[in-house]
């Protein structure tokens, strides 16, 4: 199980699914102990029918091509020839590279079950995928959707801008005629504005010489006043001759006379300044009107604009939609690359693990053939071990033998040392006896030569 890429499940487990999803009348009997070779085979053909919409009766179809002689005998075989060509195309795609014929005709337990595990969990992962691509397309099919009512509403609304930029051809001439007045009336209005200013600043002038002027008036009468006091208390003191009072008296009127005239002027350019201001009020009220019209113009012109801006936002929200769609586009593409990419990477991947499986495989057999080659040494070992083994036993006896044989041999050598010792020893005795008999000889035949 460490070998696999993918689980093992139990018996149960097996025949529960397979019974859901491929074959209905599936019983644990089928399996075990011992697989039916027509059950795995309706299991297999179920399965390529599942996933492939292969019907299982197309397995036993021959192909009608002329140079073949007797077709009925192959009808029993081209229903496993095809179930085998196809599984063997299909289940290194659930990591089960070692499909052989003999799974067919004569499956066994562990080896079923095995190929049932590696179709179980590849379903599995279908079934997970589906549910994924379903999503996606769920999704796909929203913002399909979605862009046809964007779509449509980019149309509507183009046709909305259409509609609010023409101007209908009766129209035309009295929308030039409302531009030409609106331009006329722009200038008259800029015109009267400027003589309206200048009127002002006159009548301010005017209205400021009028105080002055009435503030001189007020002075010369407060003057008069206090010259009349003069002239009365002057009267009271000092007795003046006629003549003299005569013409004080005209000189006082001459200044009366002018000042009244002076008055006179005053007031005549108060009546001026007065009908020039009811002008001015009346050039007011018009330009209050004309103004009132430009203030109507100047909503129009606001409902134009306003009409423009939602023109505009309408654009606005026209593009976000294209960029939406692009970004839906892309976001379409990239998954496409997406899954091209992990289709690729899981082809890679097959390839390397269908290679890594080779080399595994090319190991194990080099593994074997060094463990054959080990075996066959340890039993010549083992053989040359026994040899050594029974010439170590013949040895042991051997020496045994060579120890007993010794110990006999060295007793007998001790004892004839011991004789030979003894004798030696008596021999040196007499050895030596003999040589002092003979020294005393010689100490004898010595003396007697002299």
């Amino acid at each position: 199980m460490a070998e696999n890429t993918f689980p093992l499940y139990g018996v149960d487990d097996i025949v529960n699914f397979y019974r859901t999803e491929v074959l209905a009348g599936l019983i644990k009997s089928d399996l075990t102990p011992t697989p039916k070779p027509e059950t795995v085979q309706k299991l297999y053909m179920g399965v390529l029918h599942l996933l492939y919409r292969f019907r299982p009766e197309c397995h036993s179809m021959v192909p009608l091509l002329e140079n073949i002689q007797n077709p009925a005998y192959h009808e029993g075989v081209t229903a496993i020839m095809s179930v085998y060509i196809r599984m063997q195309q299909f289940l290194p795609t659930c990591m089960v590279y070692d499909f052989s014929l003999n799974d067919l005709l004569a499956p066994k337990k562990q080896r079923t079950l095995l190929v049932l595990s590696g179709i179980m969990n590849f379903l599995h992962f279908r079934m997970q995928r589906m549910e994924v691509m379903l999503e996606k397309q769920a999704k796909l099919r929203a913002d399909k959707d979605r862009l046809q009512v964007y779509t449509k509403g980019n149309v509507e609304a183009e046709k909305k801008i259409e509609m609010l930029m023409f101007i209908p051809p009766e129209q035309q001439a009295e929308a030039d005629e409302l531009a030409a007045a609106l331009s006329g009336l722009q200038a008259k209005t800029v015109h009267e504005c400027q003589e309206v200013n200048v009127e002002k600043e006159s009548i301010a002038e005017w209205k400021s010489n009028i105080a002055a002027k009435t503030q001189k008036v007020a002075q010369r009468n407060v003057d008069i006043s206090s010259l009349k006091e003069d002239v009365v208390k002057l009267k009271s003191q000092i007795v003046e001759s006629p003549e003299e009072l005569k013409s004080q008296m005209e000189r006082m009127r001459e200044k009366v006379k002018n000042i009244k005239n002076s008055m006179e002027e005053a007031g005549e350019r108060g009546v001026e300044l007065q009908n020039m201001v009811q002008n001015t009020t009346q050039n007011e009220q018009e330009i209050q009107q004309m103004f009132n019209r430009l203030q109507d113009l100047e909503s129009s012109m606001n409902n134009t604009k306003k009409q423009q801006e939602e023109n505009q936002e309408l654009m606005a929200q026209s593009e976000k939609e294209q960029k939406e769609l692009k970004n839906l586009c892309v976001e379409e593409s990239q998954l496409k690359r997406a899954l091209a990419m992990k289709l690729d990477k899981q082809s890679k991947q097959n390839i390397r693990r269908q290679k890594t499986r080779e080399m595994r495989e090319q190991h194990v057999q080099d593994v074997l053939g060094n463990c054959n080659q080990i075996h066959q040494k340890r039993e010549e070992m083992a053989e040359r071990i026994q040899e050594i083994s029974g010439e170590t036993q013949q040895l042991k006896v051997k020496t045994q033998n060579l120890r007993n044989t010794c110990s006999e041999e060295t007793g007998r050598a001790q004892v004839l040392y011991d004789a030979v010792s003894t004798a030696m020893e008596e021999l040196h005795r007499r050895i030596m006896t003999n040589a002092a008999d003979l020294k005393n000889d010689a100490v004898k035949m010595s003396g007697n030569f002299y």
